[in-house]
């Protein structure tokens, strides 16, 4: 059964960074893509980016473009993502996934979907 935890969210000022690691079982990396989505307090979850291991493309929601990065370390049977420019609306539980839907403008979750506990990232001055 894939197993994923995530690390690395902590409280930042704006403009800072932050990069998430998700430590994943090898089983993870059966997928066909993985992701990172978020929720903030007060809202739904939504997807944030997502990287097909079919081909390496990776997408993202239009309010991280240019700012965040998503990556994946097979040896190391881990996920990242680099957050850059962080803004307060940025702040949220961030939740890495694998199987997301992926495709260019949608990161959605799908039926195959596995979601990590969460690690909550506070941007606030």
């Amino acid at each position: 059964q894939v197993q994923l935890v995530e690390s690395g969210g902590g409280l930042v000022q704006p403009g800072g960074s932050l990069r998430l690691s998700c430590a994943a079982s090898r089983f993870a990396f059966d997928s066909f893509a993985i992701g990172w989505f978020r929720q903030a307090p007060g809202k739904e979850r939504e997807g944030v980016s997502c990287m097909s291991l079919v081909d390496g493309r990776a997408y993202y929601t239009d309010s991280v473009k240019g700012r965040f990065t998503i990556s994946v370390d097979k040896a190391k049977n881990t996920i990242y993502m680099q957050m850059n420019n962080l803004k307060p609306e940025d702040t949220a539980v961030y939740y890495c996934a694998t199987d997301p839907f992926c495709s260019t403008g949608s990161v959605r979750i799908a039926r195959a979907t596995i979601l990590g506990q969460g690690t909550q990232v506070t941007v606030s001055s």
